[in-house]
């Protein structure tokens, strides 16, 4: 286990070490002058040199990437040009608030879409397990960014029932301030008993975890639909039946297991998409997560702080794989550690 271990903690790494100069690269192929950004638009000649001379951008490209991969390795992810804090700070802050979003989505997706899969597998070819297959498709092939602005549009600004933008009310700060552990609002209320922005918070939750919720759901109904369905068919499945166990125990006391190293996979995919889907979701409902931060700083050409969000998206998608791997070990004894 620990030799799979670390050779997969290789892997990852190399993966993360690609992504990382791969990033260095393109952005700065992105249209337009850093230095500029950080020195502003009336900045003399004398201002710009000096601003390029603090960003390191007189340096030569392998010189910019060694510098930045050292930095990287201590912990300084550079300073954004738009904030004018480390970057690393930044994402601390961006990074929960966009996770919060991504966590509440899958719990979700997972609570109601095994159970909606296991139904339509429960009644495979027949009227319901059309309508689950049909649904499914739709909310999965439904555009993210219309379906926010639907979501909102008909719960927020025409029936009233949920706010229109927002992590939670602000003026609760003036009230009810907010103590700051884990930068997750909802937890970080729970944990220190703040009641009125806990309830502010779930309010102002609801509609982008709904739309962010609807492909990973869609996505999780279908994969287990037919990873059960193609577990029940095998011959245990068959002989299981012939002993006089039910096609709905045969599905839930021996099927779901086997089937849970595909979903696993799946899920972890699914997790990564849903992180990059929020980008869009928070544009809509102004939540500041990661994908506000990016959109800020692209505009303001903030390459140090384009590069820490692509490298944080990058880091949570291996770390997702990696822990899928070693719990398709523990949930499924036939798979080797190869």
């Amino acid at each position: 286990m620990i030799r799979y271990l670390l050779r997969r903690v290789g892997q990852a790494c190399l993966v993360v070490a690609g992504v990382v100069a791969l990033t260095f690269v393109v952005v700065r192929l992105l249209p337009g002058d850093p230095a500029s950004a950080y020195a502003g638009a009336r900045a003399t000649r004398a201002e710009l040199a000096h601003a390029r001379q603090q960003l390191g951008l007189d340096q030569p490209l392998p010189v910019q990437l060694a510098t930045y991969v050292t930095g990287l390795i201590r912990g300084d992810w550079g300073t954004s040009l738009r904030t004018r804090q480390p970057v690393f700070n930044d994402l601390l802050v961006a990074f929960p608030a966009s996770v919060e979003l991504v966590f509440a989505a899958l719990t979700i997706a997972v609570v109601l879409g095994v159970p909606a899969g296991m139904l339509a597998a429960r009644y495979l070819g027949k009227p319901l397990d059309g309508g689950i297959r049909i649904t499914s498709m739709f909310v999965t092939s439904f555009p993210v960014f219309l379906l926010a602005i639907v979501v909102q549009t008909t719960f927020a600004t025409k029936l009233g029932w949920f706010p229109v933008a927002g992590e939670y009310d602000t003026v609760l700060q003036t009230t009810s301030p907010l103590i700051h552990i884990t930068n997750l609002t909802v937890l970080d209320a729970a944990i220190t008993g703040n009641g009125p922005i806990l309830l502010s918070a779930m309010e102002h939750l609801a509609l982008p975890v709904l739309v962010v919720a609807a492909y990973p759901l869609g996505v999780v109904t279908q994969m287990t639909r037919a990873a059960v369905s193609d577990e029940a068919s095998l011959e245990h499945g068959r002989l299981e039946r012939a002993l006089g166990f039910t096609r709905t125990a045969t599905l839930w006391r021996f099927s779901l297991r086997p089937a849970l190293n595909p979903m696993l996979t799946v899920l972890a995919l699914v997790f990564a998409y849903s992180l990059v889907n929020t980008f869009l979701v928070e544009s809509v409902f102004n939540w500041p997560g990661l994908g506000r931060y990016t959109a800020d700083s692209l505009r303001s050409l903030d390459t140090a702080a384009v590069a820490g969000v692509t490298l944080v998206v990058a880091l949570t998608y291996v770390t997702a794989n990696l822990l899928v791997d070693v719990l398709q070990t523990v949930i499924d004894p036939r798979v080797k550690l190869q």
